[in-house]
């Protein structure tokens, strides 16, 4: 698995939104296509807003530590006819649950627990070189 850490949320040009996920060595990105509501739920986390009122991942968090549990991680597990797939690993009474999850959520959760990010090594290659990008951005301003 490689480990993973959110880039940044942002619209591609026909207005859908992005998660660009980047490696540690910030070589390789994975852009996931997500929904504005959930862009918005990541989004908050990344410039450290609190809103006034607990979102759906708010509630999520809040659900698993009062039941006893924690997300250990989550991990991007594969790609089928364009959609991406993820799991997350709850601890729970000393077990770890598997739980199915769309990645925008599995991302929205771990980024609010402070839980790693990874994808199974097989999706390297839908990932884009992060200096590609760069040239063809004119530069990474936007990536922040």
């Amino acid at each position: 698995m490689i480990k993973m850490e959110v880039k940044t949320v942002t619209a591609d040009q026909g207005g859908n939104f992005l998660i660009l996920l980047m490696d540690d060595e910030e070589k390789k990105v994975l852009p996931i296509s997500i929904g504005p509501l959930e862009a918005q739920s990541i989004a908050l986390v990344l410039q450290g807003e609190v809103p006034p009122r607990p979102m759906t991942h708010d509630l999520l968090k809040t659900l698993c530590e009062n039941l006893g549990g924690m997300i250990q991680k989550i991990v991007i597990t594969d790609i089928r006819e364009s959609t991406f797939y993820a799991e997350l690993y709850l601890e729970h009474n000393g077990e770890t649950l598997i739980i199915d999850s769309r990645p925008s959520d599995a991302i929205a959760l771990a980024l609010r627990c402070e839980a790693p990010i990874y994808m199974e090594t097989r999706l390297i290659e839908f990932t884009y070189d992060f200096q590609d990008i760069i040239a063809r951005e004119g530069g990474d301003e936007e990536l922040h």
